[in-house]
């Protein structure tokens, strides 16, 4: 919401004229009781945009069709279909992909990001880009200098080549599409490395127990799992770990999870910590565990 005296989403306020909707699914259970109530928001956003602007999504999500199909009077453009905006991977993890528009070539991408929601979000971009006045083979050739935002699928440091990353990640979907394109790069480098996933459910809606039955699907792609059982969660996450087909951990001190990520951890790993808040700065913490763990190795030669 916007304020204590203006309950509507703040986006109300922003009067676009160019506007990206990319997915559009629950969250934020404290606020909202269901989709419906945030597709009727999204509605007014719409509603918004003149004449002249312009409205992009993509073509599969259902939840975003259903709120245009409430009322749209602005020209839109679709990505993931032909007849738009289309992305054909070149490299398995997404860091290099080729751009059409209505099936014509507009160029090639190579970049530092992975993951098809980055290759989404890429389309989005250069599709907007478009409509201000920017050349699409110009905006091609921005994204290989662009620099990825903040807690983002964030290198953290690496000991031992361990690498820890840190990911703003927070919902089922975007659990599973982070780690969907860590798997792909790590098999992708041939290493043979694991990836692990160490999970904190810290936003309203994910200590309600809202997804707590989509999670162990979007974890799937980890071959281990961490979990942070906060004294706020309103769920017993050990139903969770039963459901889980790999290896999960539950702690409720983060101290003795960093513990049991640093014992576990073996060379050629990647872990991969997602929360929407600060953890506990457990990233520092795993790398001085992982540090301490392969000097006393070192030391009793066993390393």
């Amino acid at each position: 919401d916007t304020a204590f005296f203006d309950k509507r989403s703040k986006f109300v306020h922003y009067r676009p004229r160019t506007l990206v909707i990319n997915n559009l699914e629950f969250d934020h259970g404290d606020i909202f009781d269901e989709l419906a109530d945030i597709q009727r928001q999204f509605h007014h956003l719409i509603r918004m945009v003149p004449s002249n602007g312009l409205i992009l999504s993509p073509h599969h999500e259902a939840a975003i069709n259903e709120t245009l199909a409430m009322g749209c009077w602005t020209p839109t453009e679709q990505s993931a279909c032909q007849h738009g905006w289309l992305a054909e991977k070149l490299v398995a993890d997404g860091s290099k992909f080729k751009v059409t528009f209505n099936g014509v070539e507009q160029g090639t991408v190579k970049w530092s990001l992975i993951g098809d929601f980055n290759i989404d979000n890429a389309l989005m971009a250069i599709a907007a880009a478009r409509h201000a006045g920017v050349p699409s083979h110009i905006a091609v050739e921005a994204l290989a200098t662009f620099i990825n935002t903040k807690r983002r699928f964030e290198l953290k440091g690496e000991v031992n080549n361990i690498r820890v990353y840190d990911d703003f990640a927070h919902h089922p979907t975007a659990i599973a599409k982070t780690l969907a394109a860590v798997r792909a790069q790590v098999d992708n480098d041939s290493t043979n490395g694991r990836v692990l996933a160490v999970l904190e459910p810290r936003s309203n809606t994910m200590k309600s127990g809202v997804h707590k039955e989509a999670l162990p699907l979007s974890l799937a792609p980890a071959e281990q799992v961490f979990i942070f059982q906060d004294e706020q969660i309103k769920w017993s996450v050990d139903e969770l770990m039963n459901k889980c087909q790999q290896p999960c951990f539950v702690e409720k001190n983060i101290d003795d999870l960093v513990l049991r990520i640093s014992e576990q951890s073996q060379a050629g790993d990647t872990i991969v910590v997602m929360s929407n808040g600060g953890f506990g700065n457990i990233h520092e913490k795993i790398l001085t565990a992982l540090m301490n763990k392969f000097l006393n190795l070192k030391n009793n030669n066993e390393w």
